[in-house]
């Protein structure tokens, strides 16, 4: 079983294995975060939501997004 986004711990870098299909991995590629991309989670808010920081960005994602997004820590 895939370890997923949404069991990130706060504080540590991970990269992205695995987008969603569809339009929603579009929006994503958008957004910058493409599959091999390392990143950082920076928060996990109340009610699930992610954010990471790409280089100087922060992008907050939901939680039933970050479950469908594939990590390697």
């Amino acid at each position: 079983m895939a370890l997923t986004l949404d069991k990130a711990l706060k504080g540590h870098s991970l990269t992205i294995a695995k987008l969603p299909n569809g339009d929603i991995k579009s929006q994503l590629i958008r957004l910058g975060i493409t599959e091999g991309l390392t990143v950082s989670c920076i928060e996990k808010l109340p009610g699930g939501t992610i954010v990471l920081r790409r280089n100087r960005q922060e992008i907050a994602l939901g939680s039933a997004l970050a479950k469908s997004i594939e990590i390697v820590l």
